[in-house]
């Protein structure tokens, strides 16, 4: 088996970091949900991959998205799982060219629902 030191540099470099989350760019607040069933409109920046954060809850890896948003003017961040259906809604909505949102929330905590609203 050829060895190629080359290619595997980065890949030690990486393995050594893989529990390590990297910076994102700009800091911008997150944006919360903070009435359940108001109607909140957004526009998603779909010009790069969304960024994603990886953290450990109860014993589960739990990846999420940070996805870069325009609320009443004001750049922030939405972060959510990607486990999570508004995620993929959004990912589809994104490649149908879509960048304006209305979603909500109804429930709280481990209830909690983002609607897509048509």
């Amino acid at each position: 088996m050829e060895t190629q030191t080359n290619t595997t540099n980065w890949l030690e470099a990486e393995s050594s970091n893989l529990n390590q989350n990297t910076e994102f760019g700009e800091k911008l607040p997150a944006f919360k949900f903070v009435e359940e069933n108001k109607v909140y409109e957004f526009d998603v920046d779909f010009s790069k991959p969304f960024p994603k954060w990886t953290e450990d809850k109860n014993g589960k890896s739990v990846i999420k998205a940070i996805i870069p948003i325009t609320f009443e003017g004001k750049k922030m961040v939405l972060w959510l799982n990607k486990r999570n259906p508004a995620y993929a809604q959004i990912v589809k909505a994104g490649q149908a060219k879509q960048t304006h949102f209305k979603f909500m929330r109804t429930g709280s905590q481990d209830s909690t629902k983002y609607v897509l609203v048509k």
